[in-house]
């Protein structure tokens, strides 16, 4: 007997997330140098220089366990976002409560209501445990189909997702569209709603997502550090919940599942406002400056509440970028062929990468753009 013989069938049968390439692999395999990576949302200003100064400062002492309940960091967080304490759960980034979430709620056979395309780890760690996916197409303007998703909920549907500002079309909806959707939704669905970009979203009715968890504890919002923080290579990720809510999440948490590091990092970014504000700066500013230059070459381009951008650009243009140095997301295995997700990056970063575009159309060698 084989080992794949004894795999779970929903585990056999899972399709694993596959990340952006970095710089020195596309490099590697090219041939080239020099290339920027527009792939991943990372923020282009790296992380703040207080940030770098307490991972210094932490090296010392990784021969101990980390705080096992983040005390610091929760106690931080809990004044600045107005919670108490107990209403907060950390993870390994924002994808391992976005499991422990699954795997406290969902059993084998049940379903999970989600937009799509969203973010590619919804359907994997529903997958993952066994659970069913129902995929409800964005609208025409590629935002979540609010309607279309309370609709589907079923007597079979334990969790919803949504994830505002969306991943990957950088797109949002409002604090009244949510509001109404909540009011349709049944009491014992767990509500997730994603937030991993919220710090640069720019629209004022943006939904107040913490206050939704007084009126229906069943509600979990995530958060990260891994964007405008730009911690994304030291991992860490939160919810906001009930007191209830987080205690169950807490049972299946492993211990010390954020490390020493990671939270002395995550603790100077809080405290450097300064820098939180020059990246949402510089992204609103690439953001314009790209969103202007893609549509004055003929791309689609839609608007932006995330530090991405969707862009329709024609089959090919992605393995045309690669080629001069510019590496970005495609979207094929969304079911978007002729579409690509670019991160906003410094300006020298977005000034090269719309060189690379216009150079792409002047050859007109790439089908779908035009010279």
């Amino acid at each position: 007997m084989s080992i794949e013989q004894l795999v779970n069938p929903h585990i056999r049968a899972l399709s694993p997330y596959v990340p952006g390439k970095p710089v020195e692999e596309v490099e590697r395999e090219l041939g080239i140098v020099g290339s920027v990576k527009l792939a991943s949302n990372e923020n282009p200003l790296g992380p703040s220089p207080k940030a770098i100064e307490a991972v210094a400062a932490a090296l010392g002492d990784v021969n101990r366990y980390p705080d096992g309940a983040c005390f610091e960091l929760r106690a931080r967080l809990s004044e600045r976002l107005g919670v108490g304490g107990d209403q907060l759960i950390f993870g390994c980034g924002a994808d391992e409560v976005l499991e422990l979430v699954v795997k406290t709620f969902l059993a084998p056979g049940d379903e999970v209501v989600m937009p799509w395309p969203s973010f590619a780890m919804y359907p994997i760690v529903t997958q993952g445990m066994g659970g069913t996916s129902k995929r409800i197409p964005l609208t025409e303007d590629m935002t979540h189909d609010l309607p279309a998703m309370a609709a589907a909920v079923s007597d079979r549907t334990k969790i919803v997702f949504l994830c505002n500002p969306n991943n990957p079309t950088g797109t949002s909806f409002s604090a009244s569209e949510q509001d109404a959707f909540v009011k349709e939704l049944p009491e014992d669905v767990i509500l997730v709603i994603d937030e991993a970009y919220v710090e640069f979203a720019r629209r004022n009715d943006f939904p107040n997502s913490l206050a939704s968890i007084d009126q229906r504890p069943a509600t979990l919002v995530l958060r990260t550090f891994s964007k405008i923080y730009g911690l994304a290579g030291l991992r860490v990720g939160y919810g906001i919940s009930s007191p209830e809510l987080i205690g169950f999440l807490d049972r299946a948490r492993h211990p010390f599942n954020v490390n020493r590091i990671a939270e002395a990092a995550a603790l100077a970014a809080l405290d450097d406002e300064a820098h939180a504000k020059l990246s949402w700066e510089t992204n609103g500013a690439g953001a314009e400056f790209l969103t202007r230059s893609l549509e004055a070459l003929g791309h689609s381009v839609w608007p932006t509440d995330a530090n991405f951008l969707l862009v329709e650009a024609g089959e090919g243009v992605v393995d045309a970028l690669l080629q001069e140095g510019v590496i970005v997301r495609p979207l094929a295995g969304f079911g978007m062929p002729r579409h690509l997700r670019v991160s906003i990056g410094t300006a020298e970063e977005n000034e090269r990468a719309v060189r690379a575009f216009a150079r792409i159309a002047e050859r007109g060698d790439v089908a779908g753009v035009e010279s």
